[in-house]
């Protein structure tokens, strides 16, 4: 057992460089995978079985297993993912001959569709900042951006100065797994970034942060839960009851964008979606949308709500 132990371990290693090396993932994304498979190896374990040798019985076993434990849907769905992906990893490498994991299921998540705000939600979170203080400038400048480009947290924190082409109108925006997309950038975001360069430029700025955008008053960059907490605290301020967080703003950028008339394919290009699938959510969170317009402003539901 302990020899199916060490292999397993070498094995899990090959994959780890695969994920960092070949499809480019970060440093938190390979983590998560490899924690995932951490888990299913210890299954092993405890049936005695090689990884290589766990056919769909045994994944759909340890399937429920994590549901025994209490795992919430969304978790499990995120782990059998992971076991896909080894999978199908192990398959490519000549490991297996054929993929055990190919009709394993994840459960059945439903639709969720993500809290977004309006364009006047968005000036009154932006309204609410007090521009006297060292941050809120930067913190307007920050909402602007998220909410005009429609970008990660991660892609806001890590973007430098030499990623921004503000005669051009345009930001270089480095995604997941490193890749690259330009992103238009609104007239209003350049205004408030240009604002905040002039605060910037009174920070005593630490070597080798020189080229972040944004930076905390110690002159370091910013953490994405920084960015959280400050967002939570301006939307308590502004009377929005919403839950909202750094990524409230991508989905509004681009509810708006699709309300606006912006082709699908746009907005997947513009948010850095690798499959269209996963932009295809604005759609319902637009027909959501549409429904509550009709139901309080057509005649029919006028005259109803008369009666």
């Amino acid at each position: 057992m302990e020899t199916d132990k060490n292999y397993s371990t070498n094995i899990l290693k090959a994959y780890q460089r695969y994920l960092k090396l070949e499809r480019n993932y970060s440093t938190n994304t390979v983590d998560a995978y490899i924690h995932d498979i951490k888990s299913l190896l210890d299954y092993c374990l405890e049936i005695s079985k090689n990884v290589l040798q766990l056919q769909l019985e045994d994944l759909q076993n340890f399937a429920a297993t994590i549901h025994e434990k209490g795992i919430g849907p969304t978790s499990q769905a995120r782990i059998l993912s992971g076991v896909r992906s080894f999978y199908r990893y192990l398959l490519l490498d000549g490991y297996i001959d054929a993929d055990p994991s190919e009709l394993l299921e994840s459960p059945n998540l439903g639709k969720h569709l993500p809290e977004v705000l309006s364009t006047p939600e968005v000036d009154k979170l932006e309204n609410v900042i007090d521009l006297t203080t060292k941050e809120g400038q930067r913190n307007k400048a920050i909402i602007e951006v998220l909410f005009s480009c429609g970008l990660r947290v991660s892609e806001l924190v890590n973007l430098k100065l030499s990623q921004l082409f503000l005669d051009e109108g345009f930001v270089q925006v480095i995604g997941k797994g490193r890749k690259e997309r330009l992103v238009p950038i609104s007239q209003r975001a350049i205004k408030e970034l240009n604002l905040w360069f002039y605060d910037r430029k009174q920070l005593d700025i630490k070597t080798g942060e020189e080229d972040y955008v944004f930076l905390n008053r110690r002159g370091s960059h910013l953490t994405r839960t920084m960015i959280l907490i400050m967002i939570k605290k301006e939307a308590e301020k502004a009377g929005i009851k919403k839950t909202i967080s750094p990524h409230t703003m991508r989905h509004s950028f681009a509810t708006a964008l699709l309300q606006g008339g912006a082709d699908l394919r746009a907005i997947q290009a513009m948010l850095g979606h690798e499959d269209i699938g996963t932009t295809e959510i604005y759609t319902h969170i637009d027909i959501t949308t549409l429904r509550q317009e009709i139901l309080e402003h057509h005649p029919r539901n006028i005259r109803s709500k008369e009666k």
